[in-house]
């Protein structure tokens, strides 16, 4: 059953709402913006009903936050409000609300409004799905990384969490080509596709595929040692998947790694540490590939040494 948000301060109109709903939906009643938006963010709704005039945050200024957030980006917004001047309509639906209703309204309208809306909300979430997704290996494309990455740096910077950015390849993938074909060489972009996105199950978490056999992750919340050390577990991972490989660095298809993380503050640029992490990245392979470097903003250094074992394996 589809999940609607109905946030409104007025007790009466929330439960008149619920009551018009409840019987297809399964509906949630917040009376204030600030557990409204909590509420949102927790992820899961199809729809959400925005009472414009409310005591803590207008509906305009919780739109906007909606809209930046990421777990709630695509989640459509129809505004409830008394408010019936064009200004304010047209302002509502510039900003990326789906639809306006005013009060007082028709039950049949509005019950008929919220039906079309989430009919459209599947469509799109399926063609997005669609668009979005690297075909070979199922997990995000590069479009999907540089739409996710601007607003998870936005959270992050927003809440004052620490941001990882990794990026990563397989070693020596033009020599695997060469020697095995492509088609054995998709078959190992997807194993370590796979193998990578069993350790990022976090709403918080994103790894895409960049292109050819480089990916990109993105982890919120970790330090630079935890976001180090779990490098190296997905790292060994890869590399326990003994792939065989025609390569002088292992007999196993391996990766090299290297990232950065940071606590994001106003001023700092996404692009300037996304280089830190390439830069990383090209100085594990120029220290023999096969291993994970990392740098947080002080710009200290994790340098994996394969003889130390990881905290998986310690366990």
């Amino acid at each position: 059953m589809d999940q609607i948000l109905v946030i409104d301060d007025s007790p009466v109109q929330a439960e008149f709402l619920r009551s018009l709903l409840v019987e297809n939906y399964e509906v949630t009643i917040c009376s204030t913006a600030a557990e409204g938006l909590e509420k949102a963010k927790n992820g899961g709704f199809s729809l959400i009903l925005l009472d414009i005039i409310m005591p803590d945050m207008d509906g305009f200024t919780m739109l906007r936050e909606l809209q930046e957030t990421a777990v709630t980006k695509y989640v459509p917004v129809i505004l409830i409000t008394s408010l019936s001047d064009v200004q304010n309509e047209e302002r509502g639906l510039a900003m990326g609300a789906v639809d306006y209703i005013t009060k007082p309204f028709s039950p049949t309208i509005a019950r008929a409004r919220v039906n079309t809306h989430i009919r459209l909300y599947h469509y799109q979430s399926q063609f997005r799905r669609q668009a979005m997704v690297d075909e070979l290996t199922g997990i995000a494309n590069r479009r999907r990384y540089e739409e996710d990455s601007v607003i998870r740096w936005r959270e992050a910077m927003a809440l004052g969490l620490p941001f990882s950015i990794c990026m990563f390849d397989i070693d020596k993938f033009k020599l695997y080509n060469d020697t095995y074909g492509h088609p054995a060489g998709d078959k190992v972009i997807a194993s370590v596709a796979r193998q990578a996105a069993a350790y990022f199950q976090r709403a918080t978490d994103f790894l895409a595929r960049y292109g050819g056999e480089e990916f990109v992750a993105i982890l919120i919340g970790n330090d630079a040692g935890s976001a180090f050390a779990l490098m190296r577990q997905i790292r060994k991972a890869i590399e326990d998947l003994q792939i065989p490989a025609s390569s002088p660095v292992s007999p196993w298809v391996t990766v090299s790694m290297g990232g950065v993380t940071l606590t994001p503050k106003k001023g700092d640029s996404y692009d300037t540490y996304l280089k830190i992490a390439d830069t990383m990245l090209y100085d594990a392979k120029n220290m023999g590939r096969n291993m994970v470097i990392w740098s947080d903003a002080g710009r200290r250094q994790w340098v994996e040494d394969k003889g130390t074992p990881t905290p998986e394996e310690e366990a």
